[in-house]
């Protein structure tokens, strides 16, 4: 067991090095020296004569601040239990063996999502993210891929503690969905998902065909930021949108009340439809829902470097072959391939219990590999 004590001080010795080397990634000492600097600038007269202005600076400074102490406790830890196995070691303290590895595996994950966070660089990544189901044709096969995509992203939450919350569902006729609406909320959470956001295929015997045939089906994902209020400061005039008051279903089980309190909202220059059945009353659901037609507008203006609200024009994408993100094939092999990094997983079982974090980390390393690449040619 001393054995075992000393090989695990020697991969905590190897991650200190690791930690170090993130650190200097990060420029932990400029960010400790710029929050410093934007403080000084809090201090100055009629610091809050400009409400949004301060507000934005605020903000600023405590993400560096956190950022900076989460690596100082990650660090403080990794030395920690450095010292502890020294001390298990001198005192042959055997037992100690189980502790300082559960703490060292802890400690690993840590740094590996540290590193991870490095990739983030969109201006909304730290938001919550909003995800959308929409099936593609072919009946019943393809509302049950939607219904499955939303499960692998429900548990992909789960699994990292995020909040996950139902905002709308439209039942399928046989099973599945015809449209459903996630809320996944917690830190970078729209960072990591973004890369998500595309036409998704399966291949499979489907279970709904009496004759055994392989089916291919289709179902797109939408994922777009939650835009803070400050972000969103446009007005949507009252003759562009129409709205209707429905009877809630689904998924929603003893969350949604099954009332006629549901709310559905068409953006009527865009044809954009947003839906939520989440809240207690048709006000807050009509409240939600208009944060998130906003939402959209938001994203859509970005994504497409648009001026104004305005200029944003009805598209409609057809989610079909040729136009997909990545393939799930269960039948007659087993493997799931992203089609823009190449990254697979031959085990779809995992990957569809929410185990995807592998295709979302070649992503962010792509897009890095890109501003890079952008960067250098300039």
């Amino acid at each position: 067991m001393i054995l075992k004590l000393e090989e695990i001080k020697s991969s905590l010795s190897e991650l200190k090095e690791k930690v170090i080397e993130l650190g200097d990634s990060m420029h932990v000492e400029e960010m400790r020296a710029e929050a410093a600097e934007l403080e000084k600038q809090t201090m100055v007269e009629n610091f809050w004569a400009d409400a949004e202005k301060s507000s934005k600076l605020l903000q600023n400074i405590k993400s560096i601040k956190e950022k900076v102490s989460d690596f100082d406790e990650l660090k403080s830890r990794v030395e920690d239990t450095i010292v502890l196995c020294e001390m298990a070691i001198e005192e042959e303290e055997e037992d100690e063996y189980d502790v300082i590895e559960a703490e060292y595996k802890e400690l690993v994950e840590e740094e590996k999502n540290m590193r991870l966070e490095l990739l983030l660089s969109g201006e909304y990544d730290s938001h919550n993210a909003i995800i959308s189901f929409h099936p593609g044709a072919g009946g019943t096969e393809a509302q049950d891929w939607a219904l499955m995509l939303y499960r692998m992203y429900t548990r992909y939450g789960e699994n990292h503690k995020y909040k996950v919350q139902m905002l709308d569902w439209l039942d399928g006729d046989e099973a599945g969905l015809k449209s459903a609406t996630l809320r996944i909320a917690g830190k970078n959470a729209y960072g990591y998902l973004k890369g998500e956001n595309g036409v998704h295929r399966l291949v499979r015997v489907s279970p709904f065909d009496s004759s055994g045939r392989r089916h291919t089906s289709f179902a797109s994902v939408e994922v777009m930021p939650e835009f803070d209020d400050e972000d969103m400061k446009f007005d949507i005039r009252p003759e562009d949108i129409e709205v209707s008051a429905h009877r809630s279903s689904g998924a929603g089980g003893q969350h949604v009340n099954k009332t006629d309190s549901a709310i559905r909202i068409v953006h009527l220059p865009t044809g954009i439809v947003v839906g939520c059945q989440s809240e207690r009353s048709q006000l807050q659901n009509k409240e939600t829902a208009m944060k998130m037609l906003k939402a959209k507008l938001m994203e859509i203006k970005e994504r497409e470097k648009l001026d104004k609200i305005e200029d944003i024009q009805g598209t409609k994408t057809n989610i079909e072959w040729g136009s997909q993100i990545r393939s799930y094939v269960f039948m007659p092999y087993t493997l799931v391939k992203d089609n823009r990094t190449g990254y697979e997983d031959g085990d779809v079982q995992s990957v569809m219990d929410g185990n995807i974090d592998g295709f979302i980390t070649a992503y962010l390393k792509l897009e890095a590999g890109k501003r890079l690449d952008s960067g250098f040619s300039k």
